[in-house]
């Protein structure tokens, strides 16, 4: 009998402070610590077995109107075109439990984000990846195995730049305080009182930019100043450390104002990793925002594009938003997820 259908989806996440202390060889040396939580946005893979004997596996991506099929080991080359998956499969062939299980299949993915979000889009998408293959073939994995293997597969196969809160939130899902060190990661999940969320997501607003972001440079240049001991960058990162340390005390305590403070410090602080954080349409746009009441903000990923959170004068909330809107940006709807990746069977 074939199996049923299986669907599997992953939150992403928004960054509030630390982002950029999880990107080695910083948190190997000096620890990194990062707050982030996740949102209701997801990313999502489907797993479909063809059955009839069939031993050509199908990817699509909804996305961008993809399909490829993968009929052999050899097939499996990267490309630059769907290579995640490429990477999740020829990992998965080592493992024994997944031995002859990975043809015959159709895989389908999408994201809620679009490239370049900097809400953790390509990671969460490993996550969903890496949980309906998890399920379709039965693997014990622990949480933190499957944001280890998504991480694995992302920054070691692939060798593609970032840390590693991107698969760790998607993961865990919530809000989390997630400590980088030398012998791996630790995540906190943070219990914070209904009113203190309630107040947080009121506050807050998620601004689309109009432009993406493209990480690989800004990470590589953060790192190059990194491992050349640039003071400036080093100190940042320290403090930037710090700052995400004084934002889970805030929000623990309630002290919701403060973090509007904070996440201002924060985005002056991550402007001095490296060049190009951010750009002369990022910093008008930040520039009305505080004009109108914003208590602070930042970009939700490395910088250069993407999403910007704003922290709203509660009086302000709508005047802030028309000034966004005015400056070409977009104000998106979010709410706050608490659950992780999951996954499940579709029944006909």
């Amino acid at each position: 009998m074939v199996p049923a259908l299986l669907r599997a989806k992953a939150p992403l996440r928004i960054s509030f402070a630390g982002g950029g202390t999880d990107v080695s060889p910083y948190p190997e040396e000096r620890g990194g610590a990062v707050l982030n939580c996740t949102v209701n946005k997801y990313a999502y893979a489907t797993l479909v077995p063809k059955g009839n004997g069939a031993d050509t596996t199908t990817v699509h991506s909804l996305d961008y109107n993809l399909s490829v099929d993968y009929g052999k080991s050899s097939d499996l080359i990267y490309t630059g075109e769907l290579d995640l998956v490429k990477a999740a499969l020829r990992s998965l062939e080592k493992d024994p439990n997944a031995s002859g299980r990975l043809r015959g299949l159709e895989i389908f993915l999408h994201s809620d984000a679009p490239v370049g979000s900097g809400l953790g889009g390509s990671s969460t998408l490993a996550v969903a990846l890496v949980s309906v293959l998890q399920r379709y073939l039965g693997l014990p994995w622990t949480t933190y195995e499957v944001a280890e293997f998504a991480y694995r597969i992302e920054r070691e196969e692939l060798g593609k730049m970032g840390g590693r809160q991107d698969q760790y939130a998607a993961a865990f899902g919530g809000f989390n305080f997630m400590e980088f060190g030398r012998n791996g990661t630790i995540v906190n999940p943070l219990k914070i009182p209904s009113e203190t969320l309630n107040e947080l997501q009121y506050r807050l607003l998620l601004c689309y930019t109009g432009t993406g972001h493209y990480s690989d440079d800004l990470l590589k240049n953060q790192q190059e100043n990194y491992r050349g001991k640039r003071k400036d960058t080093v100190e940042a990162l320290d403090a930037t450390k710090q700052l995400a340390i004084d934002m889970k005390n805030c929000l623990l305590r309630g002290k919701v104002d403060e973090m509007g403070h904070l996440l201002h410090e924060g985005w002056e602080l991550k402007k001095r990793f490296t060049e190009g954080i951010s750009n002369p349409v990022i910093d008008r746009l930040y520039e009305r925002a505080r004009a109108e009441g914003a208590l602070g903000g930042k970009l939700t990923g490395a910088g250069g594009g993407g999403y910007l959170l704003l922290f709203a004068d509660f009086a302000r909330r709508r005047q802030i938003a028309e000034v966004v809107e005015k400056a070409g940006g977009h104000v998106v709807d979010f709410s706050f997820e608490m659950n992780g990746a999951q996954s499940w069977q579709v029944r006909s």
